[in-house]
């Protein structure tokens, strides 16, 4: 069977460079790429995308070989009915290497068409880093190299206000976008850059923030032959994920008319406030499967689509999104009682193998986070406790014992946590 490349699938490169995209992981190119090109095929977006290598570790060289191709897989339940997808996404034109091709990471500057810069470089990506300089060729954190890039757009276009760029960061940080642009102008400051140029970011650029959702499996290590057999070439990229997709956009009109997402089916929202989104998907979905976990582990289930199967813990998880979580949430009952379909639905994924106890890591803390606020809004606002939030309070605090019915718990978390947990010394001490 033949390695995919642009000639066996018939894809030439041709399309203009108007995305600079930090990153060609699973969930980029499964998330961000497969909007490109559902873009570039249903409202004629016509962009192409260059990948740049954010750190110094590998040089993708699987996506440089299959130059740029690659498939993603995609299966879900929507409304109510199995479904599945393949897409061959070719809107991948060019991958740079900052670390070893810098001149044309610069140059990628100098191009009139480039307008939006993505990234998903981990919680840890957007970061100021002192030691950082000007002249580094790379400088280590993301915003540096992005502060370089950008300043180098600045000079080379002579601060011309219609060439500043659209930033939509994916990184799962609060304000994102934000954060993103604080982080550039303190590199400015900090190494004294021109003044035109800070006002040139402020006025000319758009740092959205974003919220991303979709669980990206990767390869498909166990269907690998099966699917390649279908599509009838090998892809060392193939990438597998749910189909269920959300992004919130927090953009002003100038981004709005320049994504033309509303000519297209994805579940993308514009916003001019992120919170209450955010909220929502802590709530509900994170929420779920906090309280999902220790109820779930302990009823002697290990995944997530067991637990959803089982009738009294789906009916547990399905009440408790419903009757307690979302009456906290400022939003249309018919908008919440969607959401929380939709997660139910993406639970019961069967080809999404999610293990109870991977997502049981720092259980204490993802309760303060997830639950401990609904638990009291709920209680502000009902007059009561919600009793399935309770429930799984204490569902967690057994579950953290570490055993349970002589079955030794495997979890993880920070060591102060289960010092806590440890029964008191005197209980340990024989009495007479």
């Amino acid at each position: 069977m033949s390695q995919l490349n642009r000639e066996l699938s018939n894809r030439p490169k041709k399309l203009p460079l108007k995305i600079m995209q930090f990153g060609g992981g699973n969930f980029l190119r499964a998330f961000v790429d497969w909007m490109v090109q559902v873009l570039n095929e249903e409202a004629d977006f016509n962009a192409g995308v260059v990948i740049i290598k954010p750190t110094e570790r590998g040089d993708y060289h699987a996506l440089k070989s299959q130059e740029g191709l690659f498939t993603v897989v995609l299966d879900g339940i929507k409304n109510g009915k199995l479904m599945a997808e393949q897409k061959l996404v070719d809107c991948v034109q060019k991958i740079v290497n900052p670390y070893s091709e810098w001149d044309a990471y610069l140059a990628l500057a100098e191009n009139p068409d480039m307008r939006f810069i993505v990234s998903n470089t981990t919680e840890a990506g957007i970061k100021f880093n002192s030691e950082d300089k000007f002249g580094g060729n790379p400088p280590k954190e993301f915003p540096a190299k992005l502060t370089v890039w950008l300043y180098h757009r600045f000079r080379h276009f002579k601060g011309d206000i219609l060439k500043g760029c659209i930033a939509l960061p994916c990184e799962l940080i609060e304000d994102n976008g934000a954060a993103l642009k604080a982080c550039i102008l303190k590199y400015a400051n900090h190494w004294k850059l021109d003044d035109a140029f800070k006002n040139w970011i402020n006025a000319s650029n758009h740092f959205s923030s974003t919220l991303v959702d979709r669980m990206v499996s990767g390869y498909p290590y166990d269907r690998a032959e099966a699917i390649h057999k279908d599509l009838e070439y090998e892809d060392e990229l193939l990438v597998t994920g749910e189909y269920y997709h959300s992004w919130v956009i927090q953009g002003n009109e100038i981004v709005q008319n320049e994504l033309p997402f509303s000519k297209t089916d994805l579940n993308v929202e514009f916003v001019n406030d992120l919170v209450p989104y955010r909220e929502m998907k802590v709530r509900i979905l994170n929420g779920a499967h906090t309280s999902m976990v220790p109820v779930g582990y302990l009823a002697g289930i290990r995944f997530v689509k067991e637990a959803m199967d089982d009738p009294e813990v789906g009916h547990f998880v399905e009440s408790l999104l419903l009757e307690e979580a979302a009456k906290t949430l400022d939003f249309h009952d018919s908008v919440k009682q969607k959401f929380v379909a939709d997660v139910l639905d993406r639970f019961r994924n069967p080809l999404l193998k999610h293990r109870l106890i991977s997502i049981s890591l720092n259980g204490t803390s993802k309760f303060v986070a997830r639950l401990l606020p609904t638990l009291k809004d709920y209680l502000e606002k009902e007059g009561k406790l919600p009793k399935r939030i309770v429930f799984g309070l204490s569902a967690l605090i057994q579950f953290y014992k570490g055993e349970f019915n002589g079955e030794k718990i495997d979890f993880k978390d920070d060591k102060n946590v289960l010092d806590f947990f440890l029964p008191p010394i005197k209980n340990w001490i024989p009495t007479n």
